[in-house]
């Protein structure tokens, strides 16, 4: 690898309204505009993240990263009342993973070259693209933490998760990122959500309304040829202030669009936050970490019901772009 290291020129930036919360739409946008200031290089990440590109506005700015962070934290608190914690480093990995760190109101710099030891007591799992099926395989070979992995050979990995995984994997664990900031890039989650006529106290209710969003969602990834990650679910309910929200999000076992996967995740994300007697106002379900199908492994199955639920799910899918959005549909939805 180059001796010479690029200075750190990416931001990722993660938003919180001043005294809790996401801000709204409209304010996200906002936020993005005020990026657009300051560079034409911003990728949203909704619904609180955003990737800006200010390698070529530091010379202009006469400031680096950490001091033009500095300059848009203080415009975004005091034209949004919206707080950032950044994230800088020389490429977007590490930027979103430098902001994870990053509290409130400060900017985490991992410095240029400095990637693989601000890495390398991470857990395999912390790294982009390790899911909880790679991380529990990496760890079978003891390989537990990103500096483990840094330390194996090429060769070894590519034996363990492939050759072009393992090659990501080796090039990730050494702080390496070969992704760009992409301007208006699309956006990397989708969500739906249902709203209840009144509270609702029925647990089947509100399963049936979290089958119908992870179909809904599943139809709509299939067809824009994307997968997701990872799925979050936010149930609004009543409590003695009024209406509480609560937000808990999962890893799938692999990205997969498969509404049988989604439900199954959603159900499980549901059931742990132990609301059986709360009444339910509104259910939302999040898909995170989009990403091109192409771009995705499937792990072959050998279980004939889950091959043959993925033929019908795609039948279904050439009859709803045929018939409309409501031309097939689970029995369980239509009862």
């Amino acid at each position: 690898m180059s001796d010479t290291y690029e200075e750190p020129g990416i931001l990722y930036l993660r938003f919180r309204k001043v005294g809790g919360g996401l801000p709204d739409s409209a304010g996200y946008a906002g936020l993005l505009a005020l990026l657009g200031a300051f560079t034409p290089v911003v990728e949203a990440a909704p619904p609180d993240g955003a990737l800006a590109d200010v390698s070529g506005a530091l010379r202009y700015f006469g400031r680096d990263a950490a001091g033009l962070a500095a300059v848009i934290r203080v415009r975004a608190l005091a034209l949004h009342g919206v707080d950032c914690a950044m994230g800088a480093a020389e490429n977007p990995m590490l930027a979103r993973m430098a902001a994870r760190r990053a509290a409130p109101g400060t900017t985490f710099v991992v410095p240029g070259g400095g990637g693989a030891a601000f890495l390398a007591a991470e857990p395999a799992v912390a790294l982009d693209g390790v899911g909880a099926a790679t991380a529990r395989t990496l760890c079978g070979y003891g390989l537990d933490s990103v500096g483990r992995i840094a330390a194996a050979p090429l060769a070894t990995l590519q034996r363990i998760t492939g050759v072009r995984t393992g090659r990501e994997l080796w090039e990730r664990a050494h702080g390496i990122d070969r992704t760009k900031v992409v301007p208006n890039a699309a956006a990397r989650s989708v969500a739906a959500e249902r709203s209840f006529p009144r509270d609702e106290l029925d647990p089947e209710r509100q399963r049936r309304a979290l089958m119908s969003l992870a179909e809904e969602l599943g139809a709509r990834m299939r067809g824009d040829g994307q997968v997701c990650r990872a799925l979050a679910v936010s149930v609004r309910y009543a409590d003695r202030t009024g209406y509480s929200t609560l937000t808990r999000s999962r890893t799938l076992r692999e990205p997969t669009a498969h509404s049988a996967e989604l439900t199954g995740l959603a159900y499980r994300i549901h059931d742990s936050f132990g609301l059986q007697r709360a009444r339910v106002r509104g259910i939302g379900l999040r898909a995170e970490g989009l990403t091109g199908r192409e771009r995705a492994a499937h792990q072959l199955s050998f279980d004939p019901v889950d091959e043959r639920a993925r033929r019908i799910e795609a039948v279904a899918d050439r009859l709803r772009a045929r018939f409309g959005p409501q031309a097939v549909m689970p029995g369980r939805l239509a009862a």
